[in-house]
């Protein structure tokens, strides 16, 4: 299930960097975008319905690679827009803006064959930290056996926002493993029955989103309010952009158009 929904990604991504170009393509401004896979696929969706509305007015290119690869690329300028599912930091390079396109819910998944109901922040503290090692140890798991922890890497928005929701000031163990992609850490808690990892709302498929503190980790909750989970979505820029530029004008219309905001509803937390 977890590898048909990477490749949905994927093409969908080839598809906005891939739109046919007419003959003056030498003049036709080009927006490219780097950094979250959280991001990712809400970005691509935007781009795709940004064209409809703008045919030939723009050229879209969109590559991943986590929230600090986007932040770093956008400030040397190699990109126009840095993909970001973290909030700003004070390590981030000078000269930066930060705009918020939306919210979004970060679930704890396991293996469906061990559907874990809820976990109380104690809990989760406790396995992503190593302080519980076995499932046994883990009230509402049927399963035991070594609990094999799963987490992004250092340069993921969604291990920073992780970090500071739901573990604090509690280290992650140092016997997790590491994955560079939501749909990575997604493969592997669907591979393995013994597998307990965390991912963006939108790659839950295959596996069980575990309730947090009670709440289930769904759209509905994410929307509301209730769920305790809830990050910020950016696109982030080298500066503000002049008000002319596409890339202005495709934030602007990200920020502000109804028809985005609903995309954004589809899967994630509109602003509104």
């Amino acid at each position: 299930m977890s590898s048909v929904r990477l490749l949905r990604v994927s093409v969908a991504l080839a598809v906005v960097g891939a739109i046919a170009i007419p003959a003056s393509a030498s003049a036709m401004p080009v927006v490219t975008m780097s950094g979250s896979t959280s991001v990712a696929p809400l970005a691509s969706l935007l781009a795709r319905a940004y064209l409809k509305s703008n045919p030939n007015a723009v050229k879209f290119k969109l590559a991943q690679g986590g929230s600090d690869v986007g932040i770093a690329d956008v400030a040397a300028g190699r990109v126009s827009i840095g993909n970001a599912s973290r909030d700003p930091k004070s390590s981030d390079p000078g000269g930066i803006f930060f705009n918020k396109i939306a919210k979004d819910g970060i679930c704890v998944i396991t293996n469906p064959g061990n559907p874990v109901a809820n976990l109380s922040q104690a809990q989760v503290k406790a396995i992503f930290g190593g302080q519980v090692r076995d499932w046994s140890d883990v009230a509402g798991s049927n399963i035991s056996g070594a609990i094999d922890v799963v987490v992004r890497t250092a340069a993921s928005g969604t291990q920073d926002a992780f970090q500071k929701i739901f573990l604090g000031t509690t280290s992650v163990t140092g016997a997790a493993s590491q994955k560079s992609s939501n749909g990575l850490i997604q493969n592997a808690v669907h591979t393995d029955k013994n597998a307990v990892g965390y991912v963006s709302l939108d790659f839950v498929t295959g596996t069980n989103a575990a309730a947090y503190n009670g709440v289930a980790c769904n759209l509905r909750n994410a929307k509301s309010g209730e769920y305790g989970g809830v990050r910020n979505f950016w696109m982030v820029t080298r500066g503000k952009p002049a008000a002319s530029s596409q890339t202005a004008k495709f934030i602007a219309w990200v920020q502000n158009s109804s028809a985005a905001q609903k995309i954004v509803g589809t899967h994630w937390v509109p602003l509104q």
